[in-house]
C-alpha cells in the first residue's frame, strides 16, 4: 500500500481496505457502501486461499491471514455461482472455471438440460482487531439459454434473477440493488452504520 493511499485512509473515519484485483467489484462495492458512509480502498491482494467447499470458510481464512499482514480493518469477498442440475458446480470454483471456459462453458454443460435453476452466493468477510464477521448475500434465478452482452462482468451475461426475464448484464441498475454482492455489502453497511452510532 503506497503512502498516498495510507494518507487518504487516515483522513476518512470509516475507511476500509478491500482486497480484490477486480476493479468492477471494487466500483460496485463503493457504490453500494456510499450511502452508509463507508469508503473503501481496493488493493489487488487477497492473501492465502484454501481448498474448501464453503465460500464462507474461504473468505474467513483469507481475511484472517490478510489482517495479520496489514493490521487494519479490511474486507475479503468470495462469490460463487451454484447451478442445481450440476450439483452446485461451479460453486467455490466459479472464478477458476470462468477463467478456463467462461460463460460458454456453463452453457455447453447445460445444453440438453431443462432444469436451469441456480443461485449466486456472496460471502463477505470483515476483519478487524476483534476478529472476523461474515456477511452473506444470496440471489436465486436461472441460467439463460444464451449469452447476452451488455454491462456487468463474470457470469452476469447468463444469470437471470428470479422475477426477471433478462440476465444481469441487461439490467445493471437492477443488479446493483438485488445481486448477491449488493445484499452482502448492504448488510455490512448497516453493521458499520450501527457501529458508528455506538461510538
Amino acid at each position: 500500500m503506497n503512502k498516498r493511499t495510507k494518507r487518504k485512509m487516515r483522513s476518512h473515519p470509516n475507511s476500509i481496505l478491500f482486497l480484490t484485483s477486480n476493479r468492477h467489484k471494487a466500483a460496485e462495492a463503493q457504490t453500494i457502501l456510499k450511502p452508509f458512509g463507508v469508503r473503501i480502498f481496493s488493493k489487488p491482494a487477497k492473501g492465502i486461499e484454501i481448498q474448501s467447499d464453503s465460500i464462507e470458510e474461504v473468505a474467513r481464512v483469507c481475511a484472517v491471514f490478510a489482517y495479520k499482514r496489514f493490521r487494519r480493518p479490511l474486507l475479503v469477498e468470495d462469490s460463487g455461482l451454484f447451478v442445481d442440475s450440476l450439483n452446485g458446480f461451479p460453486g467455490v470454483y466459479s472464478r477458476a472455471v470462468y477463467d478456463q471456459v467462461g460463460c460458454a462453458g456453463i452453457l455447453r454443460l447445460l445444453a440438453q438440460e431443462r432444469r436451469r435453476s441456480a443461485k449466486f452466493v456472496c460471502a463477505l468477510a470483515y476483519a478487524d482487531s476483534k476478529g472476523v464477521r461474515i456477511f452473506k448475500g444470496t440471489v436465486f434465478g436461472k441460467i439463460a439459454l444464451r449469452k447476452s452482452f451488455g454491462a456487468g462482468f463474470g457470469y452476469d451475461p447468463i444469470f437471470i434473477p428470479m422475477g426477471y426475464s433478462k440476465p444481469f448484464s441487461k439490467i445493471p441498475t437492477i443488479k446493483s440493488t438485488l445481486s448477491h454482492r449488493a445484499r452482502a455489502f448492504e448488510s455490512f453497511g448497516r453493521y458499520m452504520l450501527k457501529k458508528s452510532k455506538r461510538l
